[in-house]
């Protein structure tokens, strides 16, 4: 069964190592270049121009390598599998309608803020009301209505409210990717940790499953997840597929994922947090996404509450350009305080079955 872990990352390795450049031919003959704001770190001015869009190289990837591993070892698709990679998709289609306008106006705005927040809307309470369908054997649903750590503790919120969380989940999420998208390389190396950590989580949890609790020394510590071992397949294929494209997209990039990447990342970190029933984890996990958006949200309430701003520019990384550090300095110490929060999320998601046993 591990094979499938195995056979997915290196597929979607390989797939991204070798699409990504044809992606950039492609987009450069088209023009399908980024545009810089004026207002943004002067340092950003000479990206103008470099192929975006560039999550389409990865998203391709990740589902060819999905299937393509579940084709090798013969083992079919789960309901939670798919339904997570259904959502990264769903999200990266939203993301590539904002790219393609923001191409074909020559402008940084592309969707209307309305009908960005209507597409990621809609597919997010379609991820969010099929999640609680097709339960198995078990009576478990890729989802569940309680909340969540690192397992479901126990306060049932009902369907409605459910919903009504996956949504802020997904959008959290996604618009934190997007924050921390302003660097060559930052949003994609730091999504690799995490999808390593997932990739993790869902092999112990498939090893420490409740319906192999016959076979377990502390039956109590068990997991009740749906298709635990399916979702480190997707991670793995993530982490495949979004090191390759890092290859292409660490400075200096040849290639931006664009929002078509971003949003795509952020929502299926949150549909792995969903179906793994570590929904409150993912604050830990993706600790350096939370930091960038709370930036944001620091620098907008205090210059509305007092004329003043906190940074010298938000996001965060933006700030420390502006202090003089350099593009790369930057990436490489963000990559370093993202490992920090995974290193500790897992500890604590260790710490939390060890707890029980």
């Amino acid at each position: 069964m591990m094979k499938q872990i195995l056979f997915a990352g290196v597929i979607g390795l390989f797939l991204t190592l070798i699409g990504t450049p044809l992606l950039i031919k492609l987009l450069a003959r088209k023009g399908y270049g980024q545009y810089i704001r004026d207002d943004g770190p002067r340092e950003h001015h000479h990206k103008r121009g470099t192929p975006t869009m560039g999550g389409i190289a990865f998203i391709l990837a990740t589902i060819a390598a999905y299937f393509l591993s579940k084709l090798i070892t013969g083992y079919p698709p789960t309901f939670s599998g798919l339904l997570v990679l259904g959502l990264m998709t769903g999200m990266g289609l939203v993301g590539f309608l904002d790219d393609y306008i923001k191409i074909v106006k020559r402008r940084s705005l592309g969707l209307r803020a309305k009908a960005k927040m209507a597409g990621q809307l809609i597919v997010g309470i379609g991820f969010a009301v099929l999640s609680l369908q097709f339960a198995d054997n078990r009576g478990n649903t890729p989802a569940s209505t309680k909340l969540s750590f690192i397992t479901d503790f126990g306060w049932t919120i009902g369907p409605v409210l459910f919903v009504v969380w996956a949504l802020f989940m997904i959008l959290a999420m996604s618009n934190g990717v997007n924050l921390t998208d302003g660097l060559d390389g930052l949003a994609t190396g730091a999504s690799v940790l995490v999808f390593g950590a997932y990739t993790f989580i869902g092999v112990w949890q498939f090893q420490e499953s409740c319906a192999n609790a016959l076979t377990l020394t502390n039956p109590g510590a068990c997991y009740e997840v749906r298709d635990p071992l399916d979702l480190a397949v997707v991670s793995a294929a993530l982490m495949g597929a979004c090191l390759g494209f890092l290859w292409w997209n660490t400075s200096p990039a040849k290639i931006f994922m664009g929002d078509t990447g971003s949003l795509a990342l952020g929502g299926v970190l949150a549909g792995l947090a969903i179906c793994s029933r570590t929904e409150l984890l993912i604050a830990i996990l993706g600790g350096l996404f939370v930091l960038i958006t709370m930036s944001v949200v620091i620098q907008v309430g205090s210059f509305r509450m007092t004329g003043k701003r906190v940074f010298r520019m938000a996001p965060l990384q933006h700030h420390f350009e502006l202090k003089g550090w350099s593009e790369v300095l930057i990436v490489v110490r963000f990559w370093i305080i993202q490992g920090i929060c995974v290193i500790v999320g897992l500890g604590l998601f260790y710490a939390g079955w060890a707890a029980d046993k």
